[in-house]
Order: C-alpha cells, then structure tokens, then sequence
C-alpha cells in the first residue's frame, strides 16, 4: 500500500502513530485486506479501505508455469507496467524477483526489458507490493533485486524497500541487488549502506568491445571501474560478490571467453552464475554443453560458479516479456 498515503490519512484523523505499525504488521503477514485487522477499530478499518487502497498496483495478468514458477504483471495506479515472479524450489527456497523501474533506459541488447520504453522509478511502496502479493499466497523468504530496471538509478526507493523486507519474511542476508555497474549509485551503495545486503554484477562478457556492444553502460562506466568498486565492497564487508553472466549462443560463451572472465576474476572476491539464456527473439541461448565447457575453463581457474537452474520457460519469465505481449 502507499504507506506515506496511509500516514498522512492516519494523522489526519488524529490516530495515534502507531497505527500505521500495527497496519504494516498485518500486510507484512500476508493478510488480505483491512478486515482482517483485528486490532484496529472497525471504523478505522472501514474509512482506510474506503481511502488507501490496499495495494498501490493492479494485477493485470499472472501465468503459472509447470515447475512452481508464478509470474505477475501489474499496473501502477498511473498505467504503468510492472513485472514480478516468485521462484519455488524443491528445498523449501520462495524467492521474488522485483522490479525497481517501469521499463528501463539503459538498452541491453539482450534483455525485454531494455526494448521497452522506460516509464519512471517505482516507489519503495510498489516494490514492497510486489512483494506483498506473493506473500498473500504463501511465505516468501529471498529476494532479489533483478526485474525491470537498473536498481541502483533508484537506490533511495530500493533501499526503502529492502529495510522493511525482514518484517515481511526475508532476511536481509536473503536479499541480493543486482547491477549493470551503475557506478554513482554502486558507490554509495558501498559507502553508505551497512546492512549485510547481498550485492550481484552482470557482467556477460569479459572483453570490454563485446560488453559494450551487450551493454552501452560499459561505455559510460567501463568494467575495471566497477569491478575496483566490488572489490572495495568485498574489503568493506567481507562478503562475496555474484557474477551474474547469461549464455549466449556463439556470442558470449566460447572457452576463450571464459578465459578471459577467468583473468578479470579475484577467485576470493568473485563468485560467477551462469545463466541459462531465455530467448527473448534476438539471441538464442547456449547448449547445456556449450555451458558445461565454459564452466570447466572456470574451474580449471579456481574460479567459483554455478549454473543456475532454468525457471518459468515455459510462461516468458524473463523479464519484460509479459509486459511486451500487452
């Protein structure tokens, strides 16, 4: 819910503050409207659902794919899209993937989301009610901050966020931001933030032409840049950074290019995930053994990876794409 709309109509009635605690406490729960919010008296109850809407998005469509995988498209109350999915898995894991931005301006090639228009920063408000909606369905207890847009062009919002995420179930040491390498909001990211908030770079290739061609971003903040930042994150924190890298077929995932992710990569800062590419029309992905190859360049290196298990393929669940078909 829009929770600076909520206090503002709290005290405009002249409830005590810690109403809107005790209103947070119960969606963070996962309740479903303000009827269920038993302590709260009835009239309350009944003006608050007559003038803050419970949700500050709309849910415009959801697809459900064979393995447990749940993708939301919503609308802001000013038309916008955004998207959101939760990730079950077989050890008790119910992940999120956010979004910060409707949209997102920073175009990479291989991305849905960067072939759409851009449409603004999202309010802490509606990142934590793509949250809720999941957690109205069932427990949640990770997230990442990997959906539409760049998280670190909306650090203030995404920060707002990510503080109140324990209270719904998710642990800050669950919780990963994920970046292009948007230097300015890394940078404060590294200086100002204490919480042990995981931090993950997608890199996706190692050549700086072939990641400028991927990613224009590399122009503006090239990748030695921002790997400098990670690792003073890493000497800050003493915390790993996730090396985020999508296999693209013929394009990104030759032997050659893992060895030249291997030279950029402090095997005790860095830990990569390779990520089985979902076609979104201009790539296809890599074959199991094209991956298999390049992480054993990998691990001939000593440096730490993982292939990340393939969800919602069957429902677009890349993101931007349901949001492409509307």
């Amino acid at each position: 819910m829009d929770l600076t709309l909520l206090e503002q109509t709290l005290a405009d009635r002249g409830e005590p503050t810690f109403r809107a605690g005790q209103v947070w406490e119960w969606a963070a729960r996962g309740v479903s409207g303000y009827a269920e919010m038993t302590n709260l008296p009835r009239a309350l109850r009944e003006e608050l659902d007559e003038t803050v809407p419970f949700s500050s998005l709309s849910l415009e469509d959801e697809a459900h794919s064979t393995d447990g995988t749940v993708k939301a498209l919503f609308r802001t109350t000013d038309g916008h899209p955004v998207e959101a999915v939760l990730m079950r898995y077989r050890d008790g894991r119910r992940s999120i993937c956010v979004s910060s931005q409707s949209g997102c301006p920073l175009t990479c090639t291989f991305c849905a989301t960067g072939a759409m228009r851009f449409g603004r920063n999202l309010r802490s408000s509606e990142i934590l009610d793509q949250v809720l909606h999941f957690r109205r369905i069932e427990p949640v207890n990770h997230l990442v901050f990997m959906g539409m847009g760049e998280p670190f062009l909306n650090v203030d919002e995404v920060l707002a966020a990510a503080r109140r995420l324990p209270q719904i179930g998710i642990t800050h040491r669950r919780t990963t931001i994920s970046t292009v390498g948007w230097l300015p909001g890394l940078t404060r990211f590294v200086d100002e933030v204490e919480l042990p908030i995981r931090l993950a770079l997608s890199i996706h290739a190692g050549d700086l032409q072939l990641r400028s061609e991927l990613m224009p971003v590399n122009d503006r903040y090239p990748l030695p840049d921002v790997l400098a930042e990670c690792q003073r994150y890493f000497a800050l924190r003493r915390r790993k950074v996730f090396v985020e890298y999508v296999m693209l077929a013929g394009v990104n995932d030759s032997p050659a290019r893992a060895k030249e992710l291997a030279v950029l990569l402090d095997p005790k800062v860095f830990k990569v995930n390779l990520i089985p590419y979902n076609p979104t029309g201009m790539y296809d992905g890599s074959s199991r053994a094209a991956i298999a190859a390049f992480k054993s360049v990998l691990d001939r290196a000593r440096v730490p990876s993982t292939v990340r298990l393939t969800r919602g393929r069957d429902i677009a669940a890349a993101c931007g794409q349901l949001a492409a078909t509307r």
